[in-house]
Parts: structure tokens; sequence; C-alpha cells
């Protein structure tokens, strides 16, 4: 449910530590409610959360959102736009306080050319993507929304975060009331 990647922020954290990118990848620091990226818009940067948690989500033509993916410490946003020559597909907000590393787009496709490291583990990264989604996807069909409403409030607890309610129906794929109904049950 929270996405974290601590082997690739390590790297990339070396990476901007070094004498070659130490003044290219930068430190950003993200207020909770603040947007990384917005749907829709051209990438020019690939950020990797240092620390906090974001939502990722889709706004839909009738103004609805689903969320995919919460991401927190190590995961990276926008390198599958940059990847594939698309803009934004989702919009990016924090959550929390987060502080992320920023790679301009010219840095990152440096180093999709001349980094081997960096592209075995972006290889990697995408081969879990698409694993935890097909995962996400197959517990939504086999579990009840009281079962995945659960550990999600659990998530909740353990990282002292608070999810708004339209923001947990978002993620679940439900509506606010189905969401109240399903709280009333679990309370019971």
């Amino acid at each position: 449910m929270l996405r974290i990647n601590i082997n690739f922020l390590t790297y990339i954290e070396a990476l901007a530590k070094s004498d070659a990118f130490s003044d290219k990848i930068v430190l950003e620091q993200y207020k909770p409610k603040q947007m990384l990226l917005h749907q829709g818009d051209p990438v020019v940067k690939v950020i990797v959360i240092k620390d906090g948690i974001t939502k990722c989500f889709i706004t839909e033509e009738n103004g609805k959102e689903y969320i995919p993916e919460f991401l927190s410490t190590g995961e990276i946003m926008g390198e599958i736009e940059i990847m594939g020559k698309k803009n934004c597909l989702c919009s990016v907000e924090a959550i929390s306080v987060v502080n992320a590393y920023i790679i301009p787009l010219s840095i990152f496709q440096y180093l999709l050319k001349t980094d081997i490291t960096f592209n075995n583990t972006l290889l990697e990264i995408e081969a879990l993507r698409v694993y935890h989604t097909s995962e996400r996807a197959s517990f939504q069909q086999l579990y009840t929304v009281e079962h995945a409403l659960e550990k999600l409030l659990e998530l909740q607890k353990k990282e002292n975060i608070n999810i708004s309610k339209e923001d947990i129906a978002s993620y679940l794929g439900i509506t606010t009331r189905t969401l109240n109904r399903a709280l009333k049950k679990i309370s019971e």
C-alpha cells in the first residue's frame, strides 16, 4: 500500500553527493498539499523521494480521482513519461512534508545513456511496479472492501498520517458513501 525503495534512494544519494552531480541533483522540500507533478503536463524532471509520503492520483474526465499508489522513501516519479516521451500520467501531491531529489531531464537522459547500474536499477523498479499493480488488482478482486480498508487504516496508524476519507475512497475505488458503510461495519 505504501511503496518504498531504500536501495534506489541510497544509489541516488550517492550520485547527488558525487563531484559530478552534486550541483545538478538537488534536494527540494514540499509541504503537505503541494503538487510535485501535474497530470497532463510535460515532464522536465525526475523526482526521487528522500522522505515523506505522497499520493499519486489520476483525475478522470468526470472529475473523480483514482489513487493507484501512495509513494514514499526511494520511489521515483516522472521516469516512465520521460522514457515513453509522454506527458505526466498522474498528479502527485505531498501528504506529509516531503524531501525529494530533483534530477533534471538532461541528467536523467545522460544517466540512461552512460550508467548501466542506473539502467538495471530502473528495470528492476519498473518490473516491481508491474508486479505490484497485478498484485493490487488481484487483492481488490479477491478481498472485501472492509479487509482492504482495515489494511489502509493500519498503514495510516503505523505511519502516523491522516488520510482523508476522500483519498481512502479514491484509493479503494469506491464512493465515500460506501466507505462510510464499511467504516461502520468495521467499528461494529
